[in-house]
């Protein structure tokens, strides 16, 4: 039995419980007889009207399903509008919106470059991740195939750690131009008069062909350059002089590595890729969070000799071209996702022995641990937000009346915790369809805190089959990116953005490259992403967040963004029209690439569910059915369940042909782990939980919330833990 206190008529668990008085509270100023009480208050006041949206989706979603049953097939559009306005699930548009958040910082308004999304349960990969505002060009071209290639193994290969290096000083040409001659010529670089860097690139005495480029430098003892400082469209990009290193002797200036920066954001998730069941997984999430904001979260890596400590870079230091001293962010701008209005937590009990909304948890706890950041008790330290502003992302919102309840509910504890109002910002994901239909609405509710807009493929596309469920049988998955109604969402995301001021104001952001291992393919078609606007995107790691980086320094979003708004005339280029328009599967697809789709998704599930429900590993890189990594979270699980549940629905594949495809699968995926110590087979057996909550999540997908994975996944895991 879970030991538990009470506080203020709540039933805390007793370690949480002790974790809030002992370690969030103190330096904060709020006493901790305050946090029971607001706890007490938000669950008094908000509860009830977090079960009522929840209820209230269930009666849209079944007035929905009767239409489509009613009138099976592409619905007539007039039609089928009016229906939806008719039972609330549109709204009338609002005619004017401008967002107005105070506070918010450069990396959020006016800093376009990539943003990493990483699960904060583990303390090394959220180290890792805040670091990644800084990364090194040469580590990145080299151990990846941006090239074309892969690093031979073995020790330093002299001939590629050549072409890497010709890689780079090729950006720099396109990025950091000279007026005369190339990066591949310069031998000496020095500080020059009016805040000029002179060049010196083969036979010319050179200079940028944009001096602003310049921002600086750093020199030894002896007057030498040892750090050079630049600037591309708002990025920073560091050249690093040392004659003695062996890269930097083979160069003609010196140059030992180049350090770009990259992830300049990043979104510690607490989650889809994170697996937290209990008051357990919780309290793990908020320590990490909150050694995040006091700056002193560590992580040892590694064991024996090689063992060392990673804890958060400082910020870094350099003479600006002025002369004065300048300073530089060592870390990403963190964000905190918390979760959604769907989860319940037994971390605390209502008076009558219930699970809370665990969102309302989230939005008391996460800012609490903030405010050590916010105060700025320590003046030493770097702070996160030296705007004084506190970042939650929140997920799987429905229409602009849950944007509402959320921002009340984080109204109500600023005023608890002594915060000025809007101190705490909200990121709208718009991964749902309702959220997408009401986007103008949604961002009118959320006018003076909202940080960013972003699109999402896999959670909005689960939602796009589980929304129209009873219409027909959906395209294949492959297909589903061809759709109309996705490059609406997409265009639409970005125009109804640029209408509501969040031009230089908030993140309009894209999704994910989950292709962890293909980085060449990332440099050839992430950029599409900076060409639909996007101020931001989600990359997969680190490593390419520097690769990624490198498409802002080509291109300016800005400027790409009034391209949009002068080509669009300041209108949105796709209708509503397009956006609702459902894809359905046109004729019956060929037995064979029916059973092809069908084992891609069971095998996606799989791979994913079993670590999960049996490790509670949140996100991985996951092989697919090709043995293709891909970095995946819950969202993976959403859209296969909900692929397959809707065949199932209307007869395009059978029981026992899932079952079937299941069971081969698991086979396939127990193959692909068998060298991980920890993992525990599938097969033969069929029987155990993770298997299980695979079949739970296609065979009960059509009845689950939205679709959603989490209750199924959150009780399977619970199951696995209680045996071992």
């Amino acid at each position: 039995m879970t030991d538990r206190i009470e506080k203020a008529g709540l039933q805390w668990n007793a370690d949480l419980a002790a974790f809030v008085e002992n370690e969030a509270v103190p330096g904060t100023g709020v006493e901790a007889e305050a946090v029971w009480a607001a706890m007490a208050a938000l669950v008094k006041a908000f509860g009830p009207k977090n079960g009522a949206l929840l209820a209230k989706r269930q009666e849209l979603q079944e007035k929905i399903d009767a239409y489509h049953v009613a009138n099976r097939g592409a619905p007539e559009m007039a039609a089928y509008k009016a229906m939806l306005a008719e039972i609330g699930y549109l709204v009338e548009e609002p005619e004017e919106v401008s967002v107005e958040p105070e506070g918010i910082d450069p990396e959020i308004s006016s800093v376009c470059a990539p943003q990493l999304v990483v699960p904060i349960t583990n303390a090394r990969f959220a180290l890792n991740a805040a670091n990644a505002r800084w990364g090194s060009l040469y580590d990145a071209l080299y151990g990846t195939n941006a090239m074309g290639s892969l690093p031979p193994k073995g020790a330093f290969d002299e001939a590629r750690g050549k072409q890497v290096v010709a890689w780079a000083k090729a950006h720099l040409d396109k990025v950091l131009p000279l007026k005369k001659g190339s990066w591949a010529e310069v031998s000496t670089m020095a500080p020059g008069g009016q805040g000029k860097l002179m060049v010196i690139a083969g036979k010319h005495s050179t200079e940028l062909a944009d001096p602003d480029q310049y921002a600086g430098c750093n020199r030894d003892e002896k007057g030498k350059i040892t750090d050079v400082y630049f600037r591309a469209n708002g990025l920073h990009i560091v050249m690093f002089i040392d004659r003695a290193d062996p890269i930097g002797k083979a160069d003609p200036a010196g140059i030992a590595d180049i350090f770009l920066e990259a992830a300049v954001s990043t979104i510690m998730d607490m989650e889809d890729s994170v697996a937290v069941v209990d008051a357990e997984d919780k309290l793990l999430a908020y320590r990490n969070w909150l050694g995040l904001m006091k700056g002193d979260l560590t992580a040892q890596v590694g064991a024996g000799e090689n063992a060392y400590v990673r804890e958060l870079n400082p910020d870094i230091g350099f003479e600006s071209k002025a002369g004065r001293p300048a300073l530089l962010k060592g870390r990403a701008l963190m964000l905190v996702r918390n979760v959604d209005l769907l989860m319940y937590t037994d971390a605390v009990l209502d008076p009558e022995g219930n699970r809370v909304p665990e969102g309302l948890l989230d939005a008391l706890i996460t800012p609490l641990c903030a405010m050590h950041d916010v105060m700025g008790a320590d003046k030493e330290r770097p702070r996160n937000s030296p705007k004084g502003s506190i970042y939650i992302v929140k997920p799987k919102m429905h229409g602009p009346e849950e944007v509402a309840f959320v921002c009340q509910t984080f109204e109500a504890v600023e005023t608890v915790l002594g915060l000025r109002k809007n101190t705490i910002k909200i990121g709208i994901m718009d991964e749902e369809r309702r959220t997408s239909a009401n986007l103008k609405a949604c961002i009118a509710a959320a006018a003076g805190r909202i940080a960013f807009v972003n699109t999402g493929f896999l959670d909005r596309t689960g939602d796009e089959i589980h929304t129209s469920i009873e219409a027909g049988p959906m395209v294949p998955k492959g297909r589903m990116k061809g759709a109309t109604w996705l490059q609406a969402y997409e265009d639409r995301n970005v125009d109804i953005s640029l209408q509501c001021g969040l031009k230089g104001r908030a993140q309009i952001g894209k999704g994910m490259w989950a292709m962890t291992d293909d980085m060449a393919g990332m440099l050839v078609q992430k950029k599409g992403h900076l060409m639909q606007g996007g101020t931001t995107a989600w990359v997969p790691s680190p490593t390419a967040a520097v690769l990624h980086a490198t498409h802002y320094h080509e291109t300016d979003v800005f400027a790409r963004l009034y391209e949009i708004s002068e080509q669009s005339k300041g209108e949105v280029r796709r209708s509503l029209d397009e956006l609702l328009t459902i894809p359905l599967q046109e004729g019956e697809l060929p037995g064979g690439e029916v059973q092809t789709e069908l084992e891609n998704n069971c095998q996606s599930l799989l791979g994913y569910v079993v670590r999960w429900v049996d490790q509670g590993v949140g996100c991985s890189k996951v092989p697919d059915i090709n043995d293709l990594p891909l970095m995946e979270d819950r969202a993976t699980l959403r859209i296969s369940a909900q692929a397959l549940a809707n065949w199932l629905l209307h007869d395009v594949v059978s029981q026992d042909q899932v079952m079937e495809a299941l069971k081969k699968m698991a086979a396939v995926v127990d193959q692909q782990n068998a060298g991980d110590p920890a993992y525990r087979p599938m097969a033969p057996a069929f029987d155990g939980v993770a298997f299980q909550a695979a079949c739970d999540l296609v065979f009960r997908g059509r009845d689950e919330p939205s679709g959603y994975t989490q209750n199924i996944l959150q009780a399977r895991r619970i199951e696995a833990k209680a045996k071992g």
